[in-house]
C-alpha cells in the first residue's frame, strides 16, 4: 500500500512538474514577437492564437480574416501571431505585401508548406515545394501554360459542354433544383481529366466515377486527416521524422496507376495527344523545343514528377474554377439585372464569333471578366496565402528584421473585404473591376491567384473553365436561387476552398 501510495504520489509529483515546465516554455516562446518589438496579438495556451481544430466551427480563413481586422482596427501594417508553438507574421500593407511577393522574392521564395517526397510523391507538387527544385520545375513548366497553349487544348474543354447542359436541362424537366457546384464540380472533372490524363471521366454518366469520388475525397478532412494535417503544419520536422503522408493512401495509389499506365501506354504505341500530360511527357523525354520556352538542363522529369504535378493540376483545377463558378452563377441568381448584362453580352460577343463559345470570344467576353473578378474577390477559393523566410529580412523602413524560418501568412479574404480598397465588402458589384476602378486601386487589393514568380501556374487555364462553363450555361437558361438553398450562406468549417452548408441549389429555366 505504501509503495502504491509513493508512487502514485511520484507521478503526481512528475505530472504537475511536466506541466509547469511547459507552461513555461508556451510563456517563454510567446515572448517572441515582444523581444522582437513586433506588435502583435496575444496569445492563449496551447493554441496560441488558432482556434482550436477539434470541434471547429468556422474555416481556418475566416478565423484568419478576424485577425486581419483586429489588427486594422489598431492601424497596423504588420503583426506577430502564433500556431501553437510556432511564430507567425500576418502582414496587411499591401507595399509590405508587393515586397515579400515580388521586389524582395528572393527572401521568401518558399510557400512553407509540408510534403514528404519519400512517403507522399504526390505531395512534392509544384505549389508546394520549395527551393532550387521550385525554380527548376517552375522554369520547365512556365511554357505549358501559354495562350497558346491554351488553344491548343481548349476543344477538348468545350467538348466537355454537352453533359454539363443535359444535366441541367434533365433537371429542368424533372422540375428539381440543381446542385450546381455538384454539376459545376462534374463539369470541371471531365475537363481537366481530360487535359491533364487525356480521358473521359464519365462524372456525369457515372454517378460513383473514380475521378470524381476521389476528387470529393481530397478535399473532405476526418479527424485522424486534420491531426495529421496539424502535426504536419505545426511540427513538420517531426511529421517528416515519422514518414507522415497528407494524401491518403487509395487517392495516391489511384493517381500514380492513371499517370503511369497512361504514360506507358503513350510511349510504347507512339501515341500524342493535346493535352497537360503529353506536354509533360515530352518533357521528361526531352522533346520540346527550346525557342518555345523551354529549357533543356540535362534534368528530365521523373514519373512520380510528372504523377505530382497532374495531381495538383487536378485537384487546383476542378476545385477552384467549380467553386468560382457556383458563386458566380449564385450572385447572378440573386441580382437578375446583372445576369441579364452577363446574357447579353455572352449572346452579342457569339453573334460575332459565328455563334461558337471559341478561345478568341472568351477574351471578348469583358463584363464576364469582371464578374467573375467580384465572384473571386468576395469568395477567393484560396482565402490565405503563405510563404516562408528563406533569409534574415529587414523590413523597409523599420528597424525590424523577419528572421530566418519565420512563417509569413497574407489573408486574402481580410484584403478582399477591407473596406478602404472595397466600401460595402459584402455588395456583390462587378463595377469594382472596371479599368477605371481597378487602375484607381492598389494592384495587391485583389489577389485571388496570389501574385509575383508564385502566382498561380494554372491561372489562365481556370478562368478560361470558368468563362466558357458561365458562357454555356446563360445562353440557354436563366437561373434563380431555389428555396432549398440555405439562406444567408454559412460556410462548412472544415472545408479548403469556400463551401456553402447544405449546398447552393438553383432552379433552371429555358430561354
Amino acid at each position: 500500500m505504501f509503495i502504491t501510495e509513493s508512487l502514485c504520489n511520484d507521478l503526481i509529483g512528475i505530472s504537475i512538474a511536466i506541466l509547469a515546465a511547459l507552461v513555461a516554455y508556451y510563456k517563454w516562446t510567446y515572448q517572441y514577437w515582444r523581444r522582437r518589438n513586433f506588435p502583435y496579438l496575444e496569445p492563449r495556451i496551447p493554441f496560441g492564437n488558432i482556434i482550436s481544430p477539434f470541434g471547429q466551427k468556422e474555416s481556418n480563413g475566416i478565423d484568419l480574416k478576424r485577425q486581419y481586422d483586429t489588427m486594422k482596427s489598431k492601424g497596423w501594417k504588420h503583426g506577430g501571431l502564433y500556431n501553437m508553438l510556432k511564430p507567425t507574421y500576418l502582414v496587411l500593407d499591401l507595399d509590405y505585401i508587393k515586397n515579400i511577393m515580388i521586389k524582395d522574392f528572393q527572401y521568401f521564395t518558399d510557400r512553407g508548406l509540408y510534403y514528404n517526397e519519400k512517403d507522399d510523391p504526390l505531395s512534392a507538387h509544384l505549389f508546394a515545394i520549395g527551393g532550387q527544385k521550385w525554380r527548376n520545375l517552375r522554369t520547365k513548366l512556365t511554357p505549358t501554360f501559354t495562350s497558346g497553349k491554351m488553344k491548343m487544348m481548349f476543344q477538348t474543354l468545350v467538348d466537355c459542354e454537352p453533359n454539363l447542359l443535359q444535366k441541367i436541362e434533365n433537371d429542368r424537366v424533372a422540375k428539381v433544383p440543381t446542385d450546381i457546384k455538384e454539376a459545376l464540380g462534374c463539369f470541371t472533372t471531365d475537363i481537366i481529366g481530360s487535359c491533364a490524363f487525356g480521358l473521359d471521366c464519365n462524372t456525369f454518366a457515372e454517378e460513383n466515377s473514380p475521378f470524381r469520388e476521389y476528387g470529393r475525397k481530397v478535399f473532405t478532412f476526418n479527424t485522424s486527416r486534420l491531426l495529421k494535417l496539424f502535426l504536419a503544419s505545426t511540427f513538420p520536422k517531426t511529421a517528416d521524422a515519422l514518414g507522415i503522408a497528407l494524401t491518403q493512401k487509395d487517392i495516391s495509389k489511384f493517381f500514380s496507376k492513371v499517370v503511369k499506365d497512361t504514360v506507358s501506354y503513350r510511349e510504347k504505341n507512339n501515341y500524342t495527344r493535346k493535352d497537360f500530360l503529353q506536354l509533360l511527357i515530352d518533357l521528361k523525354n526531352n522533346k520540346l523545343a527550346e525557342d518555345e520556352g523551354y529549357k533543356h538542363d540535362g534534368n528530365t522529369l521523373s514519373i512520380d514528377e510528372i504523377a505530382a504535378q497532374c495531381f495538383v493540376f487536378f485537384i487546383a483545377g476542378f476545385e477552384t474554377s467549380s467553386t468560382t463558378m457556383t458563386f458566380a452563377l449564385y450572385e447572378l441568381s440573386k441580382h437578375q439585372e446583372l445576369q441579364d448584362k452577363v446574357r447579353e453580352e455572352v449572346n452579342a460577343v457569339l453573334a460575332k464569333h459565328g455563334g461558337k463559345i471559341s478561345y478568341e470570344a472568351i477574351q471578348d467576353m469583358k463584363y464576364m471578366d469582371q464578374v467573375i473578378n467580384e465572384a473571386l474577390r468576395k469568395y477567393p477559393p484560396l482565402p490565405l496565402l503563405t510563404r516562408q523566410c528563406v533569409l534574415d529580412y529587414k523590413i523597409p523602413g523599420e528597424d525590424l528584421i523577419i528572421e530566418k524560418g519565420t512563417s509569413i501568412i497574407i489573408s486574402i479574404l481580410g484584403i478582399h473585404y477591407d473596406k478602404e480598397y472595397y466600401p460595402d465588402p459584402e455588395k456583390f458589384d462587378p463595377e469594382r473591376f472596371t479599368e477605371e476602378n481597378k487602375k484607381s486601386r492598389h494592384h495587391f487589393a485583389h489577389i485571388p491567384f496570389g501574385e509575383g514568380p508564385r502566382v498561380c501556374i494554372g491561372m489562365r487555364f481556370g478562368l478560361m473553365q470558368s468563362k466558357v462553363g458561365i458562357a454555356s450555361l446563360l445562353k440557354q437558361y436563366k437561373f434563380t436561387v431555389s428555396k432549398k438553398t440555405m439562406e444567408p450562406l454559412k460556410f462548412k468549417p472544415r472545408s479548403l476552398t469556400p463551401a456553402a452548408e447544405g449546398e447552393i441549389w438553383l432552379d433552371a429555366e429555358k430561354i
